[in-house]
Protein backbone atom coordinates (compact mmCIF):
# COMPACT_ATOMS: atom_id res chain seq x y z
CA UNK A 1 0.00 0.00 0.00
CA UNK A 2 3.06 2.51 0.62
CA UNK A 3 4.12 2.22 -3.07
CA UNK A 4 0.64 2.95 -4.30
CA UNK A 5 0.21 6.04 -1.69
CA UNK A 6 4.61 7.29 -3.24
CA UNK A 7 2.80 6.83 -6.82
CA UNK A 8 -0.01 8.54 -6.27
CA UNK A 9 1.84 11.82 -4.73
CA UNK A 10 4.42 11.35 -7.75
CA UNK A 11 1.59 11.30 -9.83
CA UNK A 12 0.41 14.39 -8.32
CA UNK A 13 3.96 16.34 -8.00
CA UNK A 14 4.18 15.24 -11.67
CA UNK A 15 0.61 17.43 -11.91
CA UNK A 16 1.54 20.28 -9.75
CA UNK A 17 4.95 20.60 -12.12
CA UNK A 18 3.53 20.00 -15.69
CA UNK A 19 0.91 23.12 -14.16
CA UNK A 20 4.02 25.57 -13.19
CA UNK A 21 5.31 24.50 -16.65
CA UNK A 22 2.42 26.01 -18.47
CA UNK A 23 2.73 29.34 -16.47
CA UNK A 24 3.00 32.70 -17.62
CA UNK A 25 5.60 33.32 -16.28
CA UNK A 26 8.75 34.21 -17.67
CA UNK A 27 11.72 32.88 -15.48
CA UNK A 28 15.25 31.18 -16.30
CA UNK A 29 14.99 27.77 -15.72
CA UNK A 30 17.81 27.62 -13.28
CA UNK A 31 15.46 29.87 -10.82
CA UNK A 32 13.07 26.79 -10.62
CA UNK A 33 14.58 24.49 -9.02
CA UNK A 34 15.12 27.05 -5.68
CA UNK A 35 11.07 27.85 -6.13
CA UNK A 36 10.41 24.61 -5.57
CA UNK A 37 12.36 23.87 -2.85
CA UNK A 38 11.68 27.00 -0.81
CA UNK A 39 8.57 26.09 0.99
CA UNK A 40 11.45 23.75 3.25
CA UNK A 41 12.50 27.25 4.63
CA UNK A 42 10.09 26.55 6.92
CA UNK A 43 12.18 23.88 8.96
CA UNK A 44 13.64 26.69 9.88
CA UNK A 45 10.81 27.27 12.68
CA UNK A 46 12.96 24.07 14.71
CA UNK A 47 15.29 26.20 15.39
CA UNK A 48 12.89 28.20 18.18
CA UNK A 49 11.31 24.89 18.67
CA UNK A 50 9.51 21.73 17.93
CA UNK A 51 6.02 22.83 18.00
CA UNK A 52 6.64 25.77 15.96
CA UNK A 53 9.08 24.27 13.44
CA UNK A 54 5.82 21.31 13.11
CA UNK A 55 3.48 24.28 12.72
CA UNK A 56 5.75 26.24 10.53
CA UNK A 57 6.06 23.24 8.19
CA UNK A 58 2.80 21.76 8.34
CA UNK A 59 1.38 25.01 7.05
CA UNK A 60 3.64 25.41 4.22
CA UNK A 61 3.37 21.97 3.12
CA UNK A 62 -0.60 21.76 3.70
CA UNK A 63 -1.66 20.83 0.41
CA UNK A 64 -5.98 22.04 0.65
CA UNK A 65 -4.01 25.59 1.96
CA UNK A 66 -1.97 25.00 -1.42
CA UNK A 67 -5.27 24.72 -3.36
CA UNK A 68 -6.64 27.87 -1.44
CA UNK A 69 -3.86 29.70 -2.73
CA UNK A 70 -4.05 28.34 -6.17
CA UNK A 71 -8.16 29.03 -6.79
CA UNK A 72 -7.54 32.55 -5.03
CA UNK A 73 -4.80 33.46 -7.88
CA UNK A 74 -6.78 31.79 -10.63
CA UNK A 75 -9.98 33.50 -9.28
CA UNK A 76 -8.16 36.96 -9.26
CA UNK A 77 -6.45 36.29 -12.38
CA UNK A 78 -3.01 36.92 -10.24
CA UNK A 79 -0.52 34.80 -11.75
CA UNK A 80 1.90 35.26 -9.00
CA UNK A 81 -0.46 34.04 -6.07
CA UNK A 82 -1.98 31.01 -8.79
CA UNK A 83 2.15 30.15 -8.92
CA UNK A 84 2.80 30.12 -5.40
CA UNK A 85 -0.01 27.82 -4.60
CA UNK A 86 0.65 25.35 -7.45
CA UNK A 87 4.33 25.64 -6.11
CA UNK A 88 3.34 24.66 -2.92
CA UNK A 89 0.91 22.06 -4.07
CA UNK A 90 3.52 20.59 -6.33
CA UNK A 91 6.70 20.86 -3.30
CA UNK A 92 4.28 18.85 -0.68
CA UNK A 93 3.28 16.01 -3.03
CA UNK A 94 6.86 15.51 -4.08
CA UNK A 95 7.95 15.43 -0.40
CA UNK A 96 4.96 13.09 0.89
CA UNK A 97 6.40 10.73 -2.18
CA UNK A 98 9.66 10.93 -0.14
CA UNK A 99 7.97 9.74 2.88
CA UNK A 100 8.01 13.03 4.30
CA UNK A 101 4.54 14.06 5.76
CA UNK A 102 3.03 16.75 7.97
CA UNK A 103 4.96 17.13 11.04
CA UNK A 104 3.43 15.81 14.75
CA UNK A 105 4.81 18.14 17.45
CA UNK A 106 7.04 15.50 19.39
CA UNK A 107 9.89 14.58 16.74
CA UNK A 108 10.55 15.97 12.96
CA UNK A 109 10.73 12.55 12.19
CA UNK A 110 7.27 11.53 13.37
CA UNK A 111 4.73 12.39 10.30
CA UNK A 112 1.56 11.65 9.28
CA UNK A 113 2.89 8.80 7.04
CA UNK A 114 4.10 7.05 10.50
CA UNK A 115 7.99 7.62 11.29
CA UNK A 116 10.77 8.47 9.05
CA UNK A 117 13.42 5.72 8.34
CA UNK A 118 12.18 3.00 10.55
Amino acid sequence: MKRVLQLEEMVQAALGITALYYQPLHISWWLWVPLFLSPDISMLGYVINKKVGAFAYNLFHHKGLAIVIAATGFFTNSHIIMLTGILLFAHSSFDRAMGYGLKYEDDFKHTHLGWMNR
